[in-house]
């Protein structure tokens, strides 16, 4: 298979077009050599070429049938575009039509068609000229970005221009708004989000049609129409009040401002105060129930103030590193509330571009799908406490009931994954309450069971995912939380300290049933858990906001 890309973009490879136009050719590559196809790519960037305008002389009609009096490229291109299989047109919308250049192209074509009348197959137009190369079976698909909101009611001109000369209904199109956001390193969560649907509209145009749930993702919005008009606005680094030029970390801060999502406000109104401590300079961004604001001359009181390098804060942005890290390593700190920081995904559109990375290590949500196969710390603790209460009671019908109890949680837990953590703790109850069962010692047994309990916590401390952060890493964005120093040290501690604790709930159950005093133990051994469960959720918020600091206390 032999695929000609014609990209007709004056920037050449920097062409916004270009990365969409090549994602699409990707996908239709991967179809056609999975089936056992070879595929030819020839890019032609019209910018690197002589292509002249037509003259109108039609000396290739009379003179020289099929042949350009102009000795340019253009022969060249009519002889790739003969010889393909499919065209793929690539190019951004200038002035609501095609770049001059590809006009040209577009013009120069005409020794492809005979010079006499013919009606039209179609329908379409009045009037045309038959081709002089039949039943060639070429394929064509148009590829393009624009840089309003949205593609739709801007391509009109376009349209008929191909419906003309291809054909009206013969090509594939894919039109994209807010085309200039594909070049910015800040925003490519969400372009590359599409070019993998571009790519996927590729494999499907390659197996036969784009399905219409593919075509929804093209047309969805990269950004809602006014967040991408006020960056749009911003990005000229214009005031539009004085016209004056405005700095580049103005601009970049008011482009931050502009993805703030109004739905996430919550009822009170926030400051966020930037400080760029290499340039000595403060901004802040008001946000409130109708948007943002940036305000340059610091009247306002900040709710959260963070402090870094603007240098620093571009390459989080552009993802050269971590925020997460960056935090963990205080080269940047975090006063005032906390909450904005474990919110910025929500808080900022829902996307990471221009923030800390989810400084916190908070992620967004996970797909459902997703969560429901999550492993959960239930599946761990329901056979120990079903354990530690049945066997104490009972030993004989304790123990059966604790061993019924692990033979279901696969069943009872169905939608969870089941984890290292579950899988051991599943031995070691069926292993306790065979012993229990045995004996007939349930007392001793069950105290020996907070003992192997403790040793899972603490064992968990010494690998590289601690026993809590097993569990609760899908709510702060998976394996990649376990790279965030702000999810990991607090999470060793807490786990260490769960170990610690039921060491001392081993000692204690021990004494207190050799002083007579049992009765306290169930008492104890269940208020004890529930504060520690209050300090772990303190702790887990905490420590993040502390670190953040600087490891100072708030003011």
């Amino acid at each position: 298979m032999k695929i000609l890309l014609i990209n007709g973009s004056p920037k050449g490879k920097r062409s916004n077009s270009l990365r969409l136009a090549k994602s699409f050719i990707e996908g239709v590559k991967a179809v056609k050599e999975a089936d056992g196809n070879s595929v030819e790519v020839d890019e032609l960037e019209l910018a690197s070429l002589t292509i002249g305008a037509c003259r109108g002389c039609f000396a290739c009609w009379n003179a020289t049938p099929g042949k350009c009096v102009i000795k340019d490229d253009m022969q060249m291109v009519i002889e790739k575009q003969l010889a393909s299989d499919l065209i793929v047109w690539s190019f951004p919308l200038y002035y609501f039509n095609v770049p001059g250049l590809l006009k040209n192209l577009i013009d120069r074509q005409l020794p492809m068609a005979l010079p006499f009348m013919a009606e039209r197959t179609d329908g379409y137009g009045n009037g045309s000229h038959k081709a002089r190369y039949e039943n060639l079976n070429i394929k064509h698909v148009v590829v393009s970005t624009c840089g309003f909101y949205t593609a739709r009611g801007n391509y009109d001109s376009v349209l008929n221009m191909f419906d003309h000369f291809l054909g009206k209904g013969t090509f594939e199109t894919i039109f994209c708004g807010q085309g200039e956001l594909f070049k910015i390193k800040e925003l490519s969560d969400r372009t590359d989000a599409y070019l993998n649907s571009v790519k996927k509209a590729g494999s499907e145009y390659a197996s036969g049609a784009i399905t219409e749930a593919t075509r929804q993702e093209l047309s969805a919005l990269l950004y809602e129409k006014e967040e991408f008009e006020r960056m749009a606005d911003a990005s000229w680094g214009i005031d539009k009040t004085t016209g004056q030029k405005e700095s580049e970390d103005l601009i970049f801060t008011r482009q931050m401002a502009a993805l703030y999502n109004k739905a996430s406000w919550d009822g009170k109104d926030k400051v966020l105060e930037m400080y760029y401590t290499d340039l000595g300079k403060t901004y802040q961004i008001l946000l409130g129930k109708d948007g943002s604001k940036v305000v340059t001359d610091s009247s306002l009181t900040a709710t959260t103030r963070i402090e870094t390098t603007f240098e620093l804060w571009q390459k989080i942005s552009r993802k050269e590193i971590s925020g997460e890290e960056a935090l963990g390593k205080q080269m940047y700190k975090v006063t005032g509330d906390f909450n904005l920081m474990m919110n910025w995904g929500k808080i900022f559109g829902g996307n990471q571009a221009h923030g800390p990375a989810q400084a916190s290590g908070q992620a967004q949500a996970a797909s459902p799908s997703s969560q429901s196969t999550n492993p959960s710390m239930t599946s761990m603790l329901i056979p120990w406490i079903t354990f530690w209460i049945s066997v104490s009671i009972n030993s004989k019908i304790g123990s059966l009931i604790s061993l019924a109890v692990c033979a279901l949680i696969p069943a009872i837990m169905g939608k969870h994954r089941l984890i290292i953590w579950d899988k051991l703790s599943l031995i070691a109850v069926a292993g306790l309450s065979l012993a229990a069962n045995l004996t007939g010692k349930g007392h001793l047994i069950s105290n020996a069971g907070y003992l192997v309990f403790a040793f899972f916590w603490l064992i968990s401390c010494m690998t590289k995912e601690p026993l809590s952060a097993a569990y609760v890493k899908y709510a702060y964005g998976g394996d990649s939380a376990l790279k965030n120093p702000l999810f990991m040290k607090p999470n060793y501690i807490l786990s260490a300290c769960w170990g610690l604790l039921y060491i001392c709930t081993t000692i204690w159950t021990f004494f207190l049933g050799r002083a007579g005093l049992g009765i306290l133990i169930p008492i104890i051994n269940n208020l004890v858990p529930i504060f520690m469960g209050i300090f772990t959720a303190w702790f887990s918020k905490w420590y993040p906001a502390w670190k953040a600091r600087g490891g100072k206390p708030s003011r």
